[in-house]
């Protein structure tokens, strides 16, 4: 007879370890005499990565669930608000000062009535207009500087989609407070290892400062280093460097030079000639980086290059150097062993998938959760899960190299050559050749990725669909130039109507939104 699980315990802290504690505090009611017990232990001189800083939509219902008031979460994690990503000149190089961009909105496209408006974009319908500006007020709003919301909308909610910006630090250290006030035990310690049983399972975590620990269930959010599911367990690790070619990063902290600075609201892409850059605003400063291949490029241009990019308010600043091991566990579950985080995988700071990864697998775990002890069907369809969310997560990356039409550096013309494609995403595009995508070529919910998604991408990178061989199946030319027009309108009002976004930001973080706070969200 199995033994049920009474106990969880966490190994690291961060982003990964406090937001799965949190989660799994709320869904599993650690706070109360009947709950899940849950230990986190983490080590006081051990860092956080914080490479990103940025997340997808998916957030909101993440914090909405552990419970968290929406302007509390966001002055704790020193957040602002991200609208979507500003892709520069990924599509081909500059030339001569002048640059392209497209954006990969966070608000779902218009429809026509319900039906798909993108081949109606395809067939000239909105004129000489990108994608994401013909079928969303996305764009023209983040032009204009302005944010996705009123301070009087509802919390975790509004008419544009929206993600966050934030400081990592900050964020796990607010994670930390909401964790702990949820019923996380939290101990400061070192581990040294695992003591295994005679089947292979964890018996003990062997620490420094406690001795050996013991749970029913270990979580490994020891990032990169992977105590558990790596050292211990010996869970083999799946290179995807053959599909995606970064391997490195050096990032920069750069301070405003005047505190009522704007604000972007999207992260900011910039391809170069062996990677690209993010640069990401936060209140007090922003945050950049450039990602690039050591393959194809020296440590020293990288800085060069990012130093170059920044400016002169790089000079005096100190660049930080992180190598970036690309690919994901072979099972990120196995025996009484979970892996979350970078411990688990990952596939480089594009699209902010990072938190997401954390997000899909913290919700699995807190909703499948194996109390009764029978693990083996439970990480069985977890592991599953996490290899399709991986599987696509790298497919929808890729797409972003290899439609480039850039020239100027190995990196860029490597990421076109067929045998770095992965099969699944070049099927995907000999099928979009002649038909637009649609939702019944995705259809899991472990998609992490929807068809709108590919859309804004594909699209904004120049792909080309020849409907030619099917044009009777689009019959509503005028309606959809009259919908084309009625949405430039729309986004011009959507612009003048929606407050600054350094403004809307000072007032959430004075007062907080206006609209009451909804019943089980705790604003301190």
């Amino acid at each position: 007879m199995t033994k049920p699980i009474d106990e969880v315990l966490i190994v690291g802290g961060g982003t990964a370890g406090w937001i799965t504690a949190a989660y799994l505090a709320r869904k599993l009611g650690a706070a109360r005499p009947d709950g899940v017990r849950i230990t986190l232990i983490e080590s006081s001189e051990i860092g956080i990565i914080g490479v990103g800083e940025g997340t997808i939509p998916t957030i909101q219902t993440t914090m909405r669930e552990i419970g968290i008031d929406e302007a509390r979460f966001m002055r704790g994690a020193g957040a602002t608000f991200k609208q979507g990503i500003k892709f520069v000149d990924w599509t081909t190089a500059p030339v001569g000062g002048a640059h392209n961009h497209y954006y990969h909105s966070f608000s779902r496209p218009h429809t026509l009535g319900g039906l798909d408006l993108a081949p109606y974009w395809m067939l000239g319908c909105a004129g000489d207009v990108s994608f994401s500006e013909a079928v969303t007020l996305q764009d023209t709003v983040c032009e204009a500087g302005k944010g996705p919301k009123l301070i009087d909308d509802p919390q975790y909610s509004s008419p544009l989609g929206y993600a966050y910006h934030f400081d990592a630090g900050k964020l796990a250290t607010l994670m930390r407070d909401v964790g702990k006030a949820l019923g996380v035990r939290h101990l400061i310690g070192n581990v040294e290892g695992a003591r295994l049983d005679e089947s292979g399972a964890i018996a003990a975590i062997v620490t420094r400062e406690h001795g050996e620990l013991t749970a029913g269930l270990y979580i490994d959010c020891s990032g990169f280093s992977a105590k558990l599911i790596g050292e211990a367990m010996g869970v083999p690790f799946v290179d995807d460097s053959d599909v995606l070619f970064v391997n490195r990063a050096v990032a920069i902290q750069v301070p405003y030079d005047r505190p009522d600075a704007p604000v972007a609201t999207t992260t900011l892409s910039t391809a170069h000639e062996a990677g690209w850059t993010w640069d990401i605003a936060l209140p007090e400063r922003r945050g950049v980086g450039y990602v690039y291949s050591n393959n194809h490029t020296s440590d020293d241009r990288a800085e060069e290059i990012l130093r170059a990019y920044v400016g002169p308010a790089a000079e005096g600043l100190n660049a930080r150097q992180l190598k970036l091991p690309i690919g994901h566990r072979q099972k990120p579950w196995v025996k009484n062993c979970v892996a979350i985080g970078l411990s688990g995988g990952f596939l480089e700071p594009l699209e902010a998938t990072g938190i997401m990864l954390i997000e899909a697998a913290a919700w699995m775990l807190g909703r499948l959760f194996p109390r009764p002890g029978e693990l083996e069907p439970t990480a069985a369809l977890f592991n599953e899960a996490m290899g399709l969310r991986y599987k696509g997560v790298l497919d929808f990356i890729k797409l972003h190299y290899c439609l480039t039409q850039r020239t100027d550096n190995d990196f860029w013309i490597d990421n076109t050559r067929p045998e770095s494609i992965p099969d699944s995403l070049h099927a995907r595009l000999e099928m979009w050749k002649t038909r637009a995508p649609d939702p019944f070529d995705f259809g899991t919910v472990h998609d992490s990725f929807e068809v709108f998604n590919y859309q804004y991408v594909l699209y904004g990178m120049g792909f080309k669909t020849d409907l030619s061989a099917n044009l009777s199946a689009y019959p509503h030319l005028e309606a959809a130039r009259r919908e084309f027009a009625r949405l430039k309108s729309a986004a011009g009002r959507a612009a003048a109507a929606m407050p600054d976004h350094r403004t809307l930001l000072d007032e959430i973080y004075r007062g907080g939104f206006r609209s009451p706070t909804p019943q089980g969200l705790a604003a301190r």
